[in-house]
């Protein structure tokens, strides 16, 4: 199969990532399970710029790292590894999508985790946004921190880094990226003001 609707989509999100500024530059990846395969995903190619993608250059892989189609100069996202554990742990989760945006990885900067204050936290992205403790970038150590720091969550920050989000499908990860940059971004700005209340999980 050459996974044109998967290429497609993760061409079609990354480009949205970047316009709403999720991400900047080369920063981010994105990757989607394959329908015909647990074990095997498609994801963003490193380094490469979101603007002029195209699915050509989208790789495909496995939980194990084989590249089963990858342009001869290209290589997968260096977090990979972070993609591949979280699907080989986590049945349920069909798509994972991973940004820098500024107001989310500012808390990921401070290893605080993102409280449970906006109405729309708990149905979106499961309560607050716990926080992945700080391990070397692209090894098999902060994938499976982030293995444990998102549990049944839709989220959770990367200390130092970013975000990741996770779900049954792109679209949906995709809006749950876009959740945690709102409550990171309006908390914030509570904390201007005041103490803002913390809502019981129900």
């Amino acid at each position: 199969m050459d996974y044109e609707d998967e290429r497609r989509a993760i061409v079609e999100y990354a480009k949205r990532m970047y316009d709403e500024k999720l991400v900047s530059a080369t920063s981010g990846n994105i990757s989607i399970r394959l329908p015909d395969r647990s074990d095997a995903f498609a994801i963003t190619p490193s380094s490469e710029r979101y603007a002029t993608m195209t699915g050509a250059r989208i790789v495909i892989m496995t939980i194990d790292g084989e590249l089963l189609q990858c342009p001869e100069d290209a290589r997968p996202s260096s977090e990979w590894r972070l993609h591949a554990e979280l699907y080989r742990h986590k049945e349920a989760i069909h798509a994972v999508c991973h940004t820098h945006s500024p107001y989310a990885t500012a808390w990921a900067s401070l290893r605080e985790a993102i409280p449970l204050v906006l109405a729309e936290m708990q149905p979106w992205l499961g309560g607050s946004v716990e926080v992945a403790p700080y391990a070397a970038l692209g090894t098999l150590e902060v994938a499976m921190n982030v293995v444990n720091a998102i549990g049944e969550r839709g989220a959770c920050l990367l200390a130092n880094h970013g975000v990741v989000s996770v779900a049954p499908n792109l679209d949906l990860a995709y809006v749950r990226s876009c959740y945690v940059e709102d409550a990171a971004k309006i908390i914030h700005l509570a904390r201007c003001i005041g103490a803002p209340y913390e809502i019981a999980m129900r």
